[in-house]
This record gives structure tokens, C-alpha cells and sequence, in this order.
């Protein structure tokens, strides 16, 4: 095998394994920040993997974390622009009305926002950094929280893989490392190689913008002999418990006996509940291993839900020395289920009264990784009496869940696709591989309620495919409720239906509408749409209508998003 080329590393001196791991915090786990100037060009030939390029200096350079429009790179908007999205309005590009606004430095498109900048294709990213002596004979990962899209990835001269979730971290581990200065080249491509539907909020020109980059927090860091890669928490209601399973690598390639220690703190406003702590012996066997240890929480045990969000931190430690390992998590004591027509919480019925997040982020063009900037937005959200949020055709990072947690927030999440299913295409492999990566990662948080392939989906098989989809995930966790996806079909699998009835303005509907032909009221009867079904239904994108701009909000738009459309 020729160095560089893209295929699973052979070599012995250095043993590749790369994986996705749920977003737990290390906190013994010796790290370096990527954050920075790195050196950057774009591929728009298509040419780089070829030409070797990771073993050549890019000649530009680019600050991470954030996206090639963020930092001014990329090309100019055109009518040759290749936009991800459906343009159904194409007047644009030949009616006499709009020339004046397709000529070259007065570009303005009606359909969305205009970026500065726009590219679609690989573009190559690449930082020198230094390996520790101390690192020596340790596994060391490199980790990004989050990639758009495709990312792979050389050290020197070689390969070292490909991920690509639009939803989890994209993390890389790697064995015997020689310490010393080496050369990181990732190479990420926007491009829509896995039809996830170029109208889905993860991907789509229409929202977010189908960005190139990274943000996030971008590191590599040191592995311990023993080391933590999963904590999986799953509460029972009843046994006032929490069930903790761990997924523990041991490097060592020896078996050894060594103690795994669990503490939990319980806090919701100004009450704390302090648990007694769990302290077990266990065997570790070379590789990877399956732990599950019971914390019992007892009466005193606090529950989660909107009105009292109390949240459980949890850290769980094994081995002790060079072999040890500490992980944090969180966890909330909540129990979602069926009843009926309705979603019961911890005993007690709930209404859910929610909106849609898709995705629009007009400063950056790309979602937050903050926990203050995602609380700014839910805030806004429960100021209006809401205490739910549909993530439309895409899956928010770690903050937000965290936020939500605190807040109080019932989140349905989704796959990050608006697409055509169950045909055998590479789609439905990504569904389930993407649906494991964001369970894994977020599964923990007690916000995560409800879980759906995405949106709408095409396909003669679709029904087939989710129905397997949602057995598929009942079977395997048990800490939310599942629908196979938001907008159709109505399966017999769904714990409730997420379809567009009851709506107070259908499509086609005009001045037949409920919202038309009568003074708004709250009197209104849904009884002969939900008489129909016997689960609960979340109705589907009731607020779509035309609404006036405020032009005044124009000058707001201070970001890679401009409002040239009005």
C-alpha cells in the first residue's frame, strides 16, 4: 500500500482505530487545543487526494473553530452558484425584472439569505502540533465536535480515516504515536454524498447553509490504559435507581481486576441531593468491556420535568495510576410513556406545546456550541409558554441539550434527513449508523424525549423501513418515545403520530381556513382529526403562512447572512 492513499491503515507502527464516542467530559484525559490558525486552500479540481496534498503546505490560512464564510473564503455568489436546496421560484435566473440584481457586485437572490461567500467541494485543513514525551505508548484521539461534512484525515504522510456525522463528534483514535512534532491534514467536502435531501435542515442552503469547516471544540488529547468510551444511565422510576452501563477499552492487553467508583449529585435550584456513592470491584479483560453497576438514589431521589428540571451529575472513575480514568455525565429521573391518546411524564399527563428549530443562524451560518447561546433562544421559547422543540431534519450539538436539560425542555430529534428511504441506497445505512452515533453521545440527557428518522420521506418502502427503525430502537432504550418520522406515514409501530392534522391553515386551504374564515379563539374542537387515532399526535408544521418583513430588522444581519432580498 502506497502512503497517503485512502484505505485502512496497515502499518505496524501505528494502530488505527476510529469510532464515534458520546460526549462525555474526561477529566483526566491530558489534552491540547487545535483551536487556531490553521493552513487552508480550497480543492475545487478535485484533485487533492491525487496530488498528495496533505504531504504540501496549503498556501492560505483560516481560524478554527468556525467555516470557510466565517473567515471570508470561498467563492463569489453568482447565477452559477451551485445552492443546496429546491429553488421551486426559478424567475430569478432569466425573468428581465431581476437583471439588474444578477449582474456581477449587486447579486441578490429572493429565494434565502445571500451569504458573503459559498462553496461546495473538499477544502483542506492543516496544523502542525506536538506530541508529548509523556505520551509515549499512550492512545492518543483527535477530537471534533463537529464537522460539516465529510471529514478525512492524515498524520504526515499517513492515512488515518473517513467519518461522517452531521450530528456527533467525528473522533479519531490513534495507538503508538512516536512523541514529536507531526502534521495534521483533514480534508472536509461538503459535498451531498449520502442523499440525506438537499432540502434538510442539516445540509440546506434554505436554513444553516450547506457551511464548510469545523467548530466546536477541536483537541487532541492523551488516553488513559483504562479508558472510559461510554456511560450509558438509564433511570428507573420505580426502583428509585439509575442503571449505569460503561463501555471500558483496556489497553493494556492484560486482564485486571481494579475498582470503578460512581458519584451523583442531585440539584435543582437552590435543593441538592447527595446520594450515597457506588463502589464496585470489576474485571477488565483486554480490550473492549461491558460494565453495568445500580445507584441506588432512594426516596430523596429527585425527578426531572419542566416545572422542576432537577439534573444528576454523575462522575465514574476506574483503575487508579497511569491506568486511571474519571468521565462526567448527566442524567435526569424522568420517565416518558404512552397513554392512551396522550404522553405521560413521571405519572403525570403532559401537553406538549412546541415549535419548530431549523436551523437559522444568520450571524454564522452554522449552530451554536454554547450552552449561553442555545439558553438565549429555549428562553425565548418558554417565554412564549412553550415547552417543546422539534429539531427539524437535523441534530444540535451538546449545548443544547445541555441547555435544555436546565430549562425544562421536551426536544424531539431527528437523523438529519429530509429524504427518499428504504430502497437499499446508502441513506439507510446512515439513518441507523447516525440514529446510534446521537443516542450514544446525547442519550443521557433528560430533554431527549422523542426521536424520528427526519422528515417527510419519499420512497414506496418508507413504511417498511421505519417501522423497523422504531421496533429497532424500543427494543434497544427504553428513555424516550419513538416516531418514524415527522410529517407521514401513520405506522402501526409509532408511539404517537407526528402528521400534519390538526392544522389551522392546510395547504390549498385560502380563505377556508380556520384561521381565515373566523376571529381567532380558543375554543376550537380537533375531536373529529384526533378521534381518529388512538395514540397521541403532535401536529405537524401548523404555522406556515406569509407574513410581512420588517424591513427595519435588515441592518441586523451582520454575519455571513445577508438580507439583499428585500
Amino acid at each position: 500500500m502506497k502512503n497517503g492513499h485512502p484505505k485502512p491503515l496497515r502499518q505496524t507502527w501505528i494502530v488505527l482505530l476510529i469510532f464515534l464516542l458520546p460526549l462525555i467530559s474526561c477529566q483526566e484525559k491530558n489534552e491540547i487545543s487545535l483551536q487556531g490558525t490553521w493552513r487552508f486552500t480550497m480543492d475545487t479540481a478535485d484533485v487533492g487526494i491525487k496530488e498528495q496534498w496533505y504531504l504540501h503546505k496549503p498556501g492560505d490560512r483560516i481560524q478554527l473553530p468556525g467555516s470557510m464564510a466565517g473567515n471570508n473564503k470561498g467563492l463569489d455568489i453568482s447565477t452559477e452558484t451551485q445552492w443546496t436546496g429546491q429553488i421551486i421560484d426559478q424567475s430569478w435566473y432569466f425573468d428581465s425584472i431581476y437583471a439588474p440584481y444578477r449582474q456581477p457586485g449587486n447579486i441578490k437572490i429572493p429565494f434565502w439569505l445571500t451569504p458573503v461567500k459559498h462553496y461546495v467541494g473538499p477544502a483542506w485543513y492543516q496544523k502542525r502540533l506536538t506530541i508529548p514525551e509523556d505520551w509515549q505508548g499512550h492512545p492518543v484521539e483527535i477530537y471534533l465536535e463537529r464537522t460539516h461534512w465529510e471529514v478525512m484525515a492524515w498524520l504526515d504522510s499517513m492515512y488515518i480515516g473517513k467519518r461522517n456525522s452531521l450530528g456527533t463528534p467525528n473522533i479519531f483514535e490513534l495507538t503508538n504515536i512516536e512523541p514529536g512534532t507531526h502534521t495534521l491534514t483533514l480534508r472536509v467536502d461538503n459535498r451531498i454524498k449520502i442523499d440525506v435531501g438537499v432540502n434538510a435542515h442539516s445540509v440546506s442552503d434554505h436554513t444553516q447553509t450547506n457551511w464548510n469547516g469545523l467548530i466546536g471544540k477541536l483537541a487532541i488529547r492523551k488516553n488513559p490504559d483504562f479508558e472510559i468510551r461510554n456511560v450509558a444511565v438509564y433511570p428507573d422510576m420505580k426502583d428509585q435507581s439509575a442503571k449505569i452501563v460503561l463501555e471500558v477499552y483496556n489497553h493494556t492487553g492484560e486482564p485486571s481486576n481494579t475498582t470503578l467508583n460512581a458519584v451523583a449529585t442531585g440539584e435543582y435550584d437552590y435543593k441538592r441531593h447527595l446520594p450515597p456513592p457506588v463502589e464496585e470491584t470489576i474485571k477488565l479483560d483486554p480490550g473492549p468491556n461491558s460494565i453495568t453497576a445500580r445507584y441506588k438514589l432512594g426516596p430523596e431521589m429527585m425527578t426531572w420535568d419542566e416545572f422542576e428540571p432537577a439534573i444528576y451529575s454523575l462522575v465514574v472513575s476506574v483503575g487508579s495510576g497511569h491506568q486511571y480514568d474519571q468521565c462526567s455525565t448527566v442524567f435526569g429521573m424522568r420517565e416518558i410513556s404512552i397513554e392512551g391518546t396522550q404522553f405521560n411524564l413521571n405519572g403525570r399527563k403532559i401537553m406538549l406545546r412546541g415549535t419548530l428549530e431549523c436551523a437559522i443562524f444568520p450571524i454564522t451560518g452554522y449552530p451554536p456550541t454554547s450552552v449561553s447561546a442555545w439558553k438565549k433562544n429555549f428562553k425565548a421559547a418558554k417565554e412564549y409558554g412553550l415547552n417543546h422543540i422539534r429539531f427539524h431534519s437535523w441534530c444540535p450539538p451538546e449545548a443544547a441539550f445541555q441547555a435544555a436539560d436546565e430549562l425544562g425542555l421536551y426536544l424531539q430529534v431527528e437523523c438529519g434527513a429530509w429524504a427518499t428511504i428504504g430502497n437499499g441506497e446508502p441513506i439507510d445505512a446512515f439513518i441507523m449508523e447516525e440514529s446510534n452515533r446521537i443516542v450514544n453521545a446525547y442519550g443521557n440527557h433528560p430533554s431527549f424525549c422523542l426521536f424520528a428518522y427526519g422528515n417527510e420521506p419519499g420512497g414506496q418502502k418508507q413504511a417498511e423501513y421505519l417501522t423497523d427503525f422504531i421496533h429497532y430502537w424500543k427494543e434497544k432504550d427504553n428513555r424516550r418515545v419513538y416516531t418514524g418520522a415527522a410529517g407521514w406515514p401513520v405506522l402501526e409501530a409509532n408511539d404517537y403520530h407526528n402528521i400534519p392534522e390538526p392544522r389551522g391553515h392546510m395547504w390549498g386551504a385560502g380563505l377556508r381556513s380556520r384561521f381565515n374564515r373566523a376571529p381567532l379563539n380558543r375554543n376550537y374542537d380537533y375531536s373529529h382529526v384526533i378521534d381518529r387515532f388512538a395514540k397521541p399526535v403532535v401536529s405537524h408544521e401548523i404555522g406556515q403562512w406569509c407574513v410581512f418583513p420588517d424591513l427595519t430588522e435588515i441592518d441586523d444581519y451582520k454575519g455571513i447572512l445577508k438580507a439583499k432580498n428585500f
